[in-house]
């Protein structure tokens, strides 16, 4: 926990009043227990505070909103179920529906918002984009009080990409899919983390987004300098807080740390 904090206050000093928690699947390794202690302690640096983890169940979330979580964001990856059981083949995650449910359960435990994501590719990603927004759009019907997000994938290339895929799809042929499609949803959405492309990033501010991350080291203990692991992925988009803040400055526009405040 004393490593959390050291991270915690490095990013708050940058200027950021909003912060995403991740870890992966595991709950051994990543307990809600170990996800709240962690949470409690960006409450008292941050604003607004995130998840996207494993989807867990409605008390479980409802102690993490207790924590001080506002927001849940959930990557079903594909919602074609056929491809979807030859992606995961065991463990908790290959239950389609308990994570197709994960954002309600999260509502239900009294969350503020909840955020939705597939990661275009795995199926026809016309389709995939599609459902994400319908998936949203029918959840909102039912809880309107919720804060819907969407958030688009990395469009990064890939070792032999066009080997895995026959069909080839171009980073350009998704967004202008999967942005549209996702944006025009009733519930007018946040489109959160659009994308690691800069100039993509700096393109779509004016489009849709009304997130975007800023100052991003995806390494464990990257922000104050004490690496303890390797990079999650690799990004494209460098740049500091102050350099993403000038750049939407640069699109005439505001950019405001956190929509949200309690008192």
């Amino acid at each position: 926990m004393d490593e959390i904090e050291q991270e915690l206050k490095a990013i708050a000093e940058t200027g950021l009043q909003e912060i995403l928690i991740l870890t992966g699947e595991s709950r051994a390794m990543s307990p809600v227990s170990y996800i709240g202690e962690a949470v409690k302690l960006a409450r008292k640096y941050f604003r607004v505070i995130g998840i996207e983890i494993y989807p867990l169940n409605v008390d479980e979330y409802a102690y993490l909103h207790e924590c001080g979580v506002d927001y849940v964001t959930v990557f079903q990856e594909t919602y074609d179920d056929q491809k979807y059981k030859t992606l995961h083949l065991g463990g908790h995650k290959r239950i389609f529906p308990y994570r197709l449910n994960a954002q309600e359960r999260a509502l239900m435990g009294g969350m503020r918002g909840v955020g939705f994501a597939a990661l275009l590719g795995l199926s026809d990603f016309r389709k995939d984009a599609f459902a994400t927004g319908l998936h949203a759009y029918l959840l909102q019907r039912k809880y309107p009080h919720a804060e819907i997000a969407f958030s688009c994938p990395r469009l990064r290339p890939i070792i032999n990409n066009d080997k895995i895929n026959p069909r080839t799809y171009t980073s350009r042929s998704c967004c202008r899919w999967s942005v549209p499609t996702a944006s025009s949803c009733r519930s007018h959405p946040s489109l959160s983390r659009p994308a690691s492309g800069r100039h993509f990033r700096d393109n779509i501010i004016g489009i849709a987004a009304t997130k975007i991350s800023a100052g991003v080291d995806v390494g464990i203990g990257g922000h104050s300098g004490e690496d303890k692991g390797d990079e999650q992925f690799e990004i494209s988009d460098g740049r500091s807080v102050d350099e993403v803040y000038q750049a939407i400055c640069d699109h005439g526009l505001q950019p405001v740390m956190a929509d949200y405040l309690y008192v």
